[in-house]
């Protein structure tokens, strides 16, 4: 198999169409029923934490970083993060996963959050949130719900229900 010239870059507002198209591809049309796109909803994900990933003029895979409420704590909801299905397995959702955190660490941010498999996001350091200290706005799988500390206490310091914050005018 050929190596591919991977260009990991920021997202542009052109991006959206082809990035909305990549997640139906991915995840179908029960995507919007979920928890976290359902937390997503009404608020704005940001530019300068969100990447794609292009294979010459191909937009192959996306990650965006959501700001939201942790109960009184900022964090950030990682997600969705997705890789074109002809296109996984090579490496591009690390690539992604470690562009965006090194973005929000770098940009001050001190906790993100996401709804995904630990087996997969624990090697970018994500935990399990402990039961009962943060609820998300509906169903979701406990042993899914994970959370990256960028900053030392961060998640001690969330409690309650993650909100998300409304777009800015």
């Amino acid at each position: 198999m050929t190596e591919l010239s991977l260009l990991i870059r920021s997202e542009q507002p052109v991006d959206a169409e082809a990035i909305e198209r990549l997640h139906e591809r991915a995840f179908g049309p029960g995507r919007y029923a979920r928890t976290a796109s359902r937390l997503r909803e009404g608020a704005g994900h940001l530019l300068d934490l969100s990447f794609t990933a292009m294979v010459g003029t191909l937009l192959v895979g996306s990650v965006r970083l959501t700001p939201v409420m942790a109960g009184e704590e900022p964090a950030l909801m990682l997600g969705p993060l997705t890789v074109e299905p002809a296109f996984e397995n090579r490496g591009i959702g690390a690539a992604l996963m470690r562009r965006s955190l090194e973005a929000a660490n770098s940009k001050g941010h001190t906790l993100v959050l996401l709804v995904g498999d630990e087996p997969y996001y624990s090697r970018f350091g994500f935990k399990h949130v402990p039961p009962q200290q943060l609820q998300l706005p509906g169903p979701v799988n406990p042993a899914r719900f994970l959370a990256l500390e960028l900053e030392d206490g961060a998640l001690s310091r969330a409690k309650g229900i993650v909100t998300p914050l409304p777009k800015e005018a």
